[in-house]
């Protein structure tokens, strides 16, 4: 998964970083803007969107959903808007597994 976890002292993320920490295009971070209503990015005084960490964490979920469990769009919105907190939730839980079976193949790869 290419999803890079943001910086905790940053407060806001220009559409480049956030871009960067799932590796696509800012394109498809604006398509998703659209598409999904929970992410409301602030707009600075020239018209630039930043990011929160929270917009941050549901782009994630978004990605989960579509990138990863092929979801359609419509799919995807409508397990977000019918269980909003239970999606983040198994994406945390399939982070975890994720990392426990890493760390389980780096011990197999020393045996």
């Amino acid at each position: 998964m290419p999803y890079k976890t943001p910086t905790p002292e940053k407060n806001y993320f220009a559409i480049g970083e956030v871009a960067k920490m799932f590796g696509v295009n800012t394109s498809l971070i604006r398509f998703w803007e659209k598409e999904f209503s929970i992410i409301k990015p602030h707009k600075d005084s020239s018209g630039k969107r930043l990011f929160t960490k929270k917009d941050v964490d549901n782009f994630h979920v978004i990605y989960h959903l579509v990138k990863e469990e092929g979801l359609t769009l419509d799919g995807a919105r409508k397990r977000i808007k019918s269980k909003p907190n239970e999606e983040f939730n198994n994406l945390k839980v399939a982070q975890s597994l994720a990392h426990i079976k890493d760390l389980l193949l780096g011990v197999k790869e020393g045996l």
